[in-house]
């Protein structure tokens, strides 16, 4: 985006806040996309407050939509949030008209939700740092994840209303005191027909996992899944991670531990479209989530498995509830216990030596895609919620 508008010609009605940067490869940037377009078209533009990267410029706009990237050097993750929703909350008071505010995270929330503010305030809850962090952060105190938990607590119950895109989240919020009416859930969705790069030529059969790499998403699973398929020697195991290469160091040398790194081909941030032409070339696309407090108590809503829905590419997941809301075994997916390599190789084999099956598996899920998850569907919902907000009926409204 390209402009001659100035920073200070704005007079925002709606604004959307992320701590993370985008665009990115991330999952987080695919949802962010589809919320703003929304909200903007709601609000005839609005502003965009994410954080910034060195091949971003910090500030862009079109039209009546702009976009501000907070470029922070702070090494330290809590005090980088701390100054995100500090300067956040300096921005908002350049803005008067406010109508609606959307935050996707505590530290967009802190900076949003101020005393005497006449806004609308909508918190979209994906993940939770006192859950999600010990994994980043396995050394964090007992004392740090408790005012988390508080500041959580405080964005919780200060906002006009809650948005989540599993029902597993909104179980785990209502436990957390949160009443059901104050919560809606609109699942993730994806594309149908998605744009489609072809990727270079192929002549291998391939699974295919794609995505982020955190220790819950269970690509070591995987790789020993396919250590267990070793014996098929035409097979390959495709890697489309959405991190930068050094992310994945670890998975490299397991993948080297257990013989297999010769048969598995790695690519890193790719864009939409030509990570969809690997997708929908793929054998089985592979979802092996592991069975821990981030999938089950808090929760999810794979955008890997929407994807591969609408690429036409049959699905092996994890049998866990934030994927049954999704898919069905045997219908729309195979499932399989969490964490169970040998058993997660068994089912792989079998798909593999009966085509007819994957058939089977991808024809129903795409059309599950196309009746259910598409995101046009999901923009609908969510322009629907936004309209309630300022009637002020959102309490009311649980899709």
């Amino acid at each position: 985006m390209e402009s001659n508008l100035s920073i200070f010609d704005f007079d925002h009605k709606s604004l959307y806040a992320a701590f993370d940067v985008y665009p990115s490869a991330k999952g987080a940037a695919t949802h962010i996309s589809h919320m703003t377009e929304t909200l903007f078209e709601v609000f005839h533009g609005g502003m965009l407050y994410v954080l910034g990267a060195s091949n971003l410029p910090t500030w862009q706009a079109e039209e009546a939509t702009e976009i501000i990237r907070l470029k922070l050097e702070e090494p330290n993750y809590l005090a980088r949030g701390q100054l995100f929703s500090t300067q956040l909350s300096k921005e908002i008071r350049n803005h008067p008209k406010l109508e609606l505010c959307h935050f996707r995270d505590i530290w967009g929330g802190l900076g949003i939700l101020q005393a005497g503010r006449r806004y609308r305030t909508l918190f979209e809850v994906n993940g939770l740092p006192s859950i999600e962090l010990p994994y980043r952060y396995p050394s964090l105190g007992i004392r740090t994840l408790n005012k988390l938990k508080q500041l959580e607590q405080f964005c919780l119950k200060e906002s006009d209303h809650i948005l989540v895109p599993s029902e597993v989240i909104r179980r785990h919020l209502m436990d957390r005191g949160i009443h059901r009416q104050k919560i809606s859930l609109i699942s993730n969705g994806a594309m149908y027909r998605p744009e489609i790069v072809p990727q270079e030529k192929m002549t291998n059969p391939y699974l295919i996992y794609f995505g982020a790499l955190q220790p819950w998403q269970g690509l070591d699973d995987l790789l020993k899944a396919f250590a267990n398929l070793r014996d098929l020697e035409e097979l390959r195991l495709v890697i489309c991670a959405s991190h930068k290469r050094r992310i994945a160091k670890a998975y490299h040398k397991l993948a080297e531990k257990m013989d297999i790194a010769d048969r598995i081909i790695w690519h890193y941030r790719l864009d939409k479209a030509e990570l969809n032409g690997w997708i929908s070339q793929a054998m089985l696309s592979i979802a092996p989530l592991k069975a821990c407090s981030r999938n089950i108590s808090q929760g999810c809503s794979p955008l890997k498995i929407l994807e591969s829905m609408a690429c036409g590419t049959a699905i092996v997941a994890s049998d866990l509830p934030v994927v049954r809301e999704i898919v069905e075994d045997n219908k729309t997916a195979r499932l399989v216990r969490a964490e169970r390599p040998a058993e997660l190789a068994r089912v792989i084999r079998f798909l593999l030596e009966y085509p007819e099956e994957r058939e089977k598996l991808a024809r129903n899920a795409l059309e599950t895609l196309k009746q259910d998850f598409q995101w046009k569907r999901k923009q609908s919902e969510l322009k629907n919620l936004y309209l309630q907000m300022l009637q002020g009926n959102s309490k009311e409204l649980s899709p």
